[in-house]
């Protein structure tokens, strides 16, 4: 944004203001606006970035920026940054190799609340299952395990008997 139209308009109505009094006065009004000049210019950019400030203030995310450049100032308007999708895992496909059953205990809690969330998805809480625990196997180390009482860990492995 080009300021100097901003300041002549300035200069140009001290000049008329001046003109009445006579030449002393006029040529005091022309050395007050060329030492006017840059506090003009100065109090015209803080006052674009109070509204900057305000516009910001108003919008929902993006901001608003003066910048100067030279003795001129821009506007800068940043939007907000769209998070980028996060890609979920695509299931193995069915036909890269047999298909294995299991048994899986959820608290009634917890079930709920994988049906919900496979049901907003759109898919079967199966196929959320499959999606979760691919996430899960390709994402990393697994959990680590909790250790029990002498440092032993706290799971139970052979065979029970009743």
């Amino acid at each position: 944004m080009e300021l100097s139209p901003y300041l002549d308009t300035l200069r140009r109505e001290l000049h008329s203001a001046a003109a009445p009094g006579g030449a002393e006065v006029a040529r005091t009004a022309e050395v007050l606006t060329a030492a006017l000049d840059a506090a003009a210019r100065l109090c015209l950019l803080e006052a674009l970035g109070d509204a900057a400030a305000e516009i910001t203030s108003k919008l929902d995310g993006a901001t608003v920026e003066v910048r100067l450049r030279g003795r001129d100032a821009d506007f800068v308007v940043t939007p907000v940054a769209e998070p980028a999708p996060v890609p979920s895992p695509e299931p193995p496909a069915a036909d890269t190799g047999d298909q294995a059953r299991i048994t899986l205990r959820l608290p009634e809690p917890l079930k709920v609340q994988v049906e919900r969330t496979a049901g907003a998805e759109g898919i079967s809480v199966n196929s959320w299952l499959v999606r979760a625990i691919a996430s899960a196997v390709t994402a990393g180390a697994p959990a680590p395990v909790q250790q029990g009482r002498g440092g032993r860990p706290r799971r139970v492995t052979g065979f029970a008997q009743a």
